[in-house]
């Protein structure tokens, strides 16, 4: 944390453990190619349509995916126990970065197994106990609500029956694994059972959603391979039409970084009137600033911003993995100011990048 910010970079991990830095290019550049073979292209692909996908799986894509597969096992294998060898030297910042009791939100099946585009959400408390299950998407706006706080643009979401901010909860990786039993895969569970020894009940400190990150690859990877598998996969039948059957339609799934919930209204021709999207930020708002005040009390010393304080607070925000990269798209350099106020209000201290 407290390493030069010129090194602290994918280039510096490269040069450090030249083996992790491949394999963490590698696995990105998995994932990518999946995609760029399914859509034609990396990012922002247009494949996924209303009613289904725009193109069929080809054999040859099929099989090109399926010979990545020893690669992609042996560089999460790699990255998983890289983590384990270092993430006890951490225990500080495991202690302040958003470590506190929530509640937690994500999908699941009826065999508690994890779940991302289908099933019901849970909500558990603190102590893991099942705070009500089975929140469908028409059911979402009757349980969860939205605050507005004066010093944020972003919403804060929270479950109705506790009331705002007791009804705070989190959603994501560190969620998911929170809430289930089994991730459905085998060597997934076997990763589950190491990550569910971290802590009695729920694991709270934020840290480790970078540890749930990485379980949930190891289950993406085994998915993948589970599925093109399926002869179905190659079927030529990929997309359903249909005209405007509802005015309004909501649905719900489970991103990489957490729950998304969209409600829709059209009129009769199929055109959108209106729209609610409540994302994984808006759900981790709150977590997420109680977080950054928990870092900041343990090292913003002495009214100065020091270089390795300022990577820890960043880093607490960095572990929820928010949206708002990729939302702004921001030219250069990613703009960051922080200002320290003392009790009266007065700037003691202030970074801007």
């Amino acid at each position: 944390m407290e390493s030069d910010p010129a090194q602290r970079h994918i280039f510096g991990v490269a040069a450090a453990r030249p083996e992790l830095g491949r394999a963490g290019i590698a696995l990105r550049r998995f994932g990518q190619h999946i995609i760029e073979l399914l859509g034609t292209k990396r990012i922002h692909t247009g494949w996924v349509i209303p009613g289904g996908v725009a193109e069929p799986l080809s054999s040859a894509n099929r099989d090109e995916i399926l010979a990545m597969m020893p690669e992609a096992y042996a560089n999460i294998s790699l990255a998983l126990a890289a983590y384990k060898q270092i993430a006890d030297k951490f225990q500080q910042e495991i202690s302040v970065f958003a470590n506190f009791p929530s509640n937690y939100l994500g999908l699941i099946n009826e065999d508690e197994s994890i779940e991302f585009t289908d099933g019901a959400l849970r909500l558990i408390g603190p102590k893991g106990d099942i705070i009500e299950d089975g929140i469908t998407a028409q059911r979402f706006t009757e349980q969860i609500g939205e605050a507005v706080e004066a010093y944020s643009y972003t919403k804060f979401v929270y479950y109705k029956p506790l009331g705002y901010p007791e009804g705070s909860y989190r959603v994501g990786p560190l969620a998911r694994l929170n809430i289930v039993k089994s991730m459905g895969t085998s060597k997934a569970n076997q990763e589950l059972a190491d990550f569910k020894q971290i802590a009695a009940g729920p694991v709270e400190s934020s840290f480790f959603y970078h540890h749930a990150r990485l379980v949930e690859v190891m289950y993406g990877i085994e998915r993948i391979e589970e599925i093109l598998a399926d002869p179905l996969i190659l079927d030529k039948h990929v997309r359903a039409t249909a005209g405007v059957n509802r005015l309004d339609g909501a649905s719900q799934i489970e991103a990489p970084r957490g729950t998304l919930s969209h409600h829709y209204k059209v009129d009769d021709d199929g055109k959108i009137t209106w729209a609610n999207l409540v994302v994984a930020t808006g759900h981790n708002n709150k977590a997420m600033n109680r977080g950054v005040l928990q870092a900041a009390k343990c090292y913003v010393k002495d009214g100065k911003f020091t270089e390795g304080a300022l990577n820890r607070v960043e880093a607490v925000i960095r572990t929820f993995d928010p949206c708002l990269s990729c939302s702004t798209h921001a030219f250069g350099q990613m703009p960051l100011a922080m200002t320290l106020l003392s009790a009266e209000g007065e700037v003691v201290d202030q970074v801007v990048r």
